[in-house]
């Protein structure tokens, strides 16, 4: 069995979506993210500030690689920029279903609202100027990684994690 790997924009709902979808599947959760900071002691901010975001960059490849080898189906929440390395989107695309959640700068700003503090990109930068920016830069990114799209804008969790399970089912798992 394939994992199931959510990509997409901070913001987007891949650790609410994937966490509601791991309870759904009965599956492991794990966050990227997390796995960057467990590993590190630092959360994510804090590497940004005092390693830069190469470093990150590197430390997140060891933690999709350690997520995806994993022999138990996993439901994987990957960082916002996962899928701009190279290694990470053939990685996940071989050992994953990859469902990308995808909403517009305006609903990821107002989801993010003022928690924008511990998100290193969007420090000191108008947050739905800089996510438009992403959403540009990273669309191609997210295309070439995803087995399938899941639009989140203005809808409830539950829906969404249905459609995710669904893209999940036609994925052959």
């Amino acid at each position: 069995m394939k994992h199931l790997a959510l990509i997409g924009l901070m913001g987007a709902g891949k650790s609410t979506v994937g966490r509601a979808a791991a309870a759904r599947l009965q599956r492991p959760f794990v966050d990227t993210d997390e796995l960057v900071e467990a590993s590190t002691g630092k959360r994510v901010a804090e590497i940004f500030a005092e390693h830069g975001e190469a470093k990150f960059r590197e430390l997140e490849r060891v933690a999709v690689a350690d997520a995806c080898a994993s022999p138990e189906p996993l439901v994987i929440a990957c960082g916002g920029g996962a899928a701009i390395d190279a290694d990470n989107r053939n990685r996940l695309r071989s050992s994953a279903c990859v469902v990308w959640l995808r909403a517009s700068p305006d609903v990821l700003a107002a989801r993010l609202g003022t928690g924008t503090s511990d998100r290193p990109l969007l420090r000191s930068r108008d947050p739905r100027e800089e996510l438009g920016r992403l959403a540009a830069l990273r669309q191609g990114a997210y295309e070439s990684t995803a087995h399938a799209t899941v639009d989140t804008d203005g809808r409830d969790i539950d829906d969404v994690v249905t459609d995710v399970v669904e893209e999940l089912e036609r994925c052959g798992v």
